[in-house]
């Protein structure tokens, strides 16, 4: 838990070796975790979860 939010995964709810990631009462999915993101998939992922850029360093 940060800043008062639960954070998790939901293994198998996605397809493949996707990933459901959830940051409080947001969610977003995370493709395969063995590859790299790119900073744009990053950025769009930060958004859904409420986040900004800076907060994931």
């Amino acid at each position: 838990m940060r800043r008062g939010r639960r954070v998790g995964t939901l293994l198998g709810n996605g397809k493949g070796s996707h990933v459901t990631l959830y940051y409080g009462d947001r969610k977003t999915v995370v493709k395969d975790r063995r590859k790299d993101i790119g900073p744009g998939l990053l950025a769009a992922m930060a958004r859904q979860l409420g986040l900004r850029p800076g907060d994931l360093r």
